[in-house]
């Protein structure tokens, strides 16, 4: 007996090696199987050769931004059955050793997809460049986290706020994790580039570059796309589920949700050369008029200012010079003097850009075959860096989701189990969306008395530190996603502005303004999390498409 049991346990250590083995060895190979892959879809005249072509994709997805290459990856990758290796080990122990080396694969094959994106060269955008401390843990689970590797990425571990001459350091609570886990930043190409070689590297996803025209629908069923290749040549490509992710400027989305596009401001874009933040690896904030100003590094030797202004007010043109004189005359005297200079020299450069501001709440309209994801399907103000934070979020939900289906050939039945997904993501994807759209109105200045206010009360609540700074913080970086604190903490705000004001030198002036700062959190928070859907951010337990049984 004792000989049998030390039998199982040397082969099932012997198969434990030969898994590690094999899951080591490709992860080794992935980045220089990428990069081969890659560099011959961009030298190939056809983009792709025809034994991948007779491929029939169990996916398709539109753009390879950040969520179409992620999702591309996730979806398309060997992955390890751990229900089949547990049953294995224990068959080894009941000595049935011979009948499980035969008929056991520890590798579950991944999906076969094709990914569609209008161009593969690298992206060059002013947005998309900090990867919160959450983003960069869903990354990790992705399997993606080397990504930011080999691209300059610089670590981020907090912000600084700035407002009157006043400074605050908050710092991420990232005490319980390991000390690579932090926040990224980095140039979006460099990251889109790395996670598209990522995807490429695997055999079953094919990425092709072309212009998807349309959506195919049959019967109120999505069946693919209608896409022109990079050589001019219409053609269609069908699948079971094709997932559209062609980013904020989609011209799919609109047969799939509610495209509710608001533009509430502006970025004007900078690079900062050969200078130093003076907070080292930080985000920094200022507090400026009319609305915020942020830098943070994205590479050794370059910082990004992105000034924000709002959509009330005219945007200077940049041709002849309205900007530049805008910038020089308004901005320069509210950023820190540490980063004067190479302020104005950036200006003096003449490399302004601008990018509008967008926000789109997810309101979709459940569509067999179909799915959105992304900034296609959900947009909020840039001003917290969430944006990839809800993507990969997302992504992780999605997995979770499609990893027991096997067939995915019932449209409407996919289509009826993938509705508990919007419920799903909505604690994490609504709270930072939330954060983002009020951060943005208490940050901005305002000519309302009792906004200014609770503007002054929110920077000086977030200086104080411990809890009060930790909390907001942990809720920004998406390492706390909790929409009950959120509100909690925000409405702590406003009190704490009106104990200021009330206890310090009680008058009927000061009482009366108080109120009205309750009654200004009240106009910020509440219409934002109607929009987002109050019962399926705070009670998705509730919502019959939670959990729904596996219908397929």
């Amino acid at each position: 007996m004792e000989s049998e049991y030390l039998m199982g346990r040397i082969m099932a250590s012997l198969l434990g090696f030969v898994l590690l083995y094999r899951l080591t060895a490709n992860k080794k190979a992935t980045t220089s199987r990428g990069v081969a892959r890659y560099e011959k879809l961009e030298s190939s005249e056809n983009g792709i050769d025809q034994a991948e072509k007779d491929k029939k994709p169990d996916v398709i997805i539109v753009g390879a931004g950040v969520a179409g290459s992620a999702l591309a990856y996730t979806l398309g990758k060997v992955t390890l059955s751990v229900y089949y290796f547990l049953c294995a080990c224990f068959l080894i122990y009941q000595k049935y050793v011979i009948y499980v080396l035969l008929s056991f694969s520890p590798m579950q094959d991944g999906r076969n997809v094709h990914v569609i994106e209008r161009d593969l060269t690298e992206p060059d955008r002013i947005v998309g460049e900090l990867l919160q401390p959450g983003g960069y843990l869903k990354l990790i689970e992705l399997g993606l986290q080397d990504c930011v590797e080999d691209i300059d990425a610089q670590q981020v571990f907090g912000y600084a706020l700035y407002k009157g001459g006043r400074s605050t350091k908050l710092s991420y609570p990232l005490q319980s994790f390991d000390s690579n886990v932090s926040g990224r930043s980095f140039h979006n190409g460099r990251f889109i580039q790395r996670m598209r070689e990522k995807a490429a590297s695997l055999t079953n996803v094919r990425l092709e570059q072309g212009t998807v025209t349309s959506l195919l629908e049959a019967n109120g069923t999505i069946k693919g796309v209608q896409y022109k290749t990079k050589t001019g040549q219409e053609l269609a490509a069908s699948a079971p589920l094709t997932i559209v992710c062609d980013g904020c400027f989609s011209n799919l989305r609109r047969s799939l949700c509610n495209a509710k596009v608001e533009i509430p401001s502006c970025f004007v874009a900078l690079i900062l050369e050969n200078c130093e933040l003076p907070y080292q690896n930080h985000g920094h904030v200022i507090l400026a008029d009319p609305s915020p100003i942020l830098f943070y590094r994205i590479s050794s030797s370059e910082i990004r200012c992105l000034v924000d202004i709002p959509v009330s007010q005219k945007l200077p043109s940049i041709s002849n010079g309205e900007m530049a004189n805008y910038l020089k005359s308004i901005v320069a005297p509210q950023i820190p003097h540490e980063l004067f200079d190479a302020f104005i020299s950036a200006i003096n450069k003449g490399s302004i850009r601008t990018m509008p501001n967008r926000s789109m709440p997810a309101a979709p309209h459940p569509t067999p075959g179909a799915l959105l994801l992304g900034d296609a399907f959900n947009m909020r103000h840039p001003l917290t860096g969430g944006g990839m934070t809800v993507a990969l979020s997302d992504i992780v939900v999605l997995r979770n989701l499609l990893r027991p289906l096997h067939d995915l050939s019932d449209a409407s039945g996919l289509c009826e189990y993938l509705k508990s997904f919007y419920t799903l993501r909505k604690p994490v994807a609504s709270t930072i969306n939330t954060l983002a759209g009020a951060l943005y109105k208490v940050f901005s200045a305002s000519h309302d008395p009792a906004q200014d206010e609770m503007r002054r009360a929110c920077f000086d609540y977030l200086s104080l530190g411990g809890v009060f700074s930790s909390g907001p913080i942990a809720l920004l970086s998406g390492l706390n996603p909790q929409p009950l604190s959120l509100v909690m903490h925000f409405f702590a705000v406003a009190v704490y502005g009106v104990g200021r004001l009330v206890f310090t030198l009680p008058s009927a002036k000061r009482i009366w303004m108080g109120a009205r700062m309750i009654s200004v959190a009240s106009r910020i928070i509440f219409p934002i999390i109607r929009v987002e859907g109050a019962q399926h951010m705070f009670f998705p337990k509730v919502m019959a498409k939670y959990c729904r049984p596996l219908a397929l």
